[in-house]
């Protein structure tokens, strides 16, 4: 296992746990992890706000009749966990959350000045994964993911899928993930696709003329696709060379049909919307555990589960430290104080070396209202006053920077 592994790392620093009780695969968050998934949601759920997505929540249930209509029961049934007797009725954990979107669409009526429509939901769905490929929070049975379904006519649809993956690429840049390469993922031969070659072809058409448009170099592989349509598999790689699928784009003829779906167009007749599925980040359970390993659990200063820690040398400056946090806590930072009680000086900065700063207050600082300041990459910039630190880290998160320190 190596320095940076995720199962090593995510336990060491307290971000997740796993059970035997629970279940293999079924991993719980601890706080200081689950600072860093809220962190994560909340981030995505305002990107996707100002890119014009609306939220929604569905249940993580649905009959299997669902499940049969969009076509997973004949064509992914054996990742899914069996059905659930409910009186006369069968109910099953969704493997996906686009069945539901389909059916929060269809539950209104829609002209096409609506479109596009675009829902987006941090939702959780369930996968039965052999237990001999789970391991920490790369393969997991219980997934949170980022998803959204975009409705749209056919003539907007290259331009949303170019939008979703443009949002993908920022989102990366925020986060200091590197794609290691894109990939068109097509059908196979013999493969759990359904069969209509004239929707494949039209949507994988429409993908090459995204991806062509967009300036990204990729590469086809056959057998990768989703059951319903192709898409753009953005591909992520670990420290150990392990290749794994973070985020997608997806065009989706299939389900719309299925769902019998339509919207009324501008000549008031019923026409059918096109389904564009994408997710940015993908699973968190996988973004945390890549996150953890490509930056050793040193987070960016506005991912990392605690910012600031303040150190007062001595019993007498802790009513200083105590203020201290409470300004950078009252700034919206994440904020502690670790006093003399854990441990000498020496012993409480080595304990906080991934937090980004660290506020040393001695004698002379706690008698001017300031702190001496430590950044995790060893610099000093020296004493600031509380104030004047709070506004600086502050500013730090706010703009998602990797850097620390101006």
């Amino acid at each position: 296992m190596n320095d940076h592994d995720h199962r090593r790392l995510g336990r060491a620093l307290g971000l997740f746990d796993t059970d035997p009780l629970m279940g293999a695969g079924l991993p719980y968050w601890l706080p200081d992890g689950a600072v860093v998934r809220h962190t994560l949601e909340e981030y995505v759920r305002q990107a996707e706000r100002a890119a014009g997505y609306r939220h929604v929540y569905s249940p993580v249930l649905g009959k299997r009749e669902l499940y049969e209509i969009s076509g997973h029961w004949d064509h992914y049934r054996e990742d899914m966990f069996p059905p659930m007797e409910l009186g006369a009725e069968e109910v099953v954990l969704r493997p996906s959350l686009c069945p539901h979107h389909a059916l929060i669409y269809r539950s209104r009526s829609h002209s096409y000045r609506e479109l596009p429509l675009r829902i987006a939901e941090l939702g959780g769905m369930y996968r039965s994964e052999p237990s001999g490929v789970l391991g920490g929070l790369t393969r997991v049975r219980a997934i949170q993911l980022n998803d959204a379904h975009v409705f749209c006519t056919l003539e907007q649809t290259v331009d949303e899928a170019r939008a979703a993956l443009a949002l993908i690429g920022r989102a990366y840049a925020d986060l200091g993930i590197r794609a290691s390469r894109h990939r068109l993922s097509l059908p196979g031969e013999g493969g759990r696709h359904v069969a209509d070659p004239r929707l494949w072809r039209r949507a994988t058409a429409l993908l090459r003329e995204v991806l062509d448009g967009s300036g990204i170099a990729y590469e086809e592989a056959e057998g990768e696709a989703a059951f319903y349509g192709p898409k753009i598999d953005v591909q992520i790689t670990d420290r150990a060379g392990r290749e794994a699928t973070l985020s997608t784009v997806q065009i989706d003829f299939h389900q719309p049909e299925r769902f019998n779906l339509h919207y009324v167009g501008p000549d008031g007749a019923r026409h059918r919307p096109v389904m564009v599925h994408r997710s940015v980040i993908g699973s968190i359970e996988r973004v945390v555990a890549h996150l953890v390993e490509e930056h050793g659990g040193a987070f960016p200063v506005w991912l990392a589960p605690v910012q600031l820690v303040v150190l007062p040398v001595s019993g007498a400056q802790e009513g200083p430290a105590a203020e201290l946090v409470r300004r950078a806590v009252a700034a919206g930072l994440r904020a502690e104080s670790a006093g003399p009680e854990q441990g000498s000086l020496g012993a409480r900065v080595r304990a906080a070396r991934l937090a980004p700063y660290q506020a040393v207050i001695g004698e002379r600082e706690a008698a001017e209202g300031a702190a001496s300041v430590r950044l995790r990459d060893g610099r000093r910039p020296g004493a600031l006053p509380a104030e004047e630190l709070v506004r600086r880290i502050a500013e730090r998160a706010a703009a998602r920077g990797a850097g620390l320190w101006e």
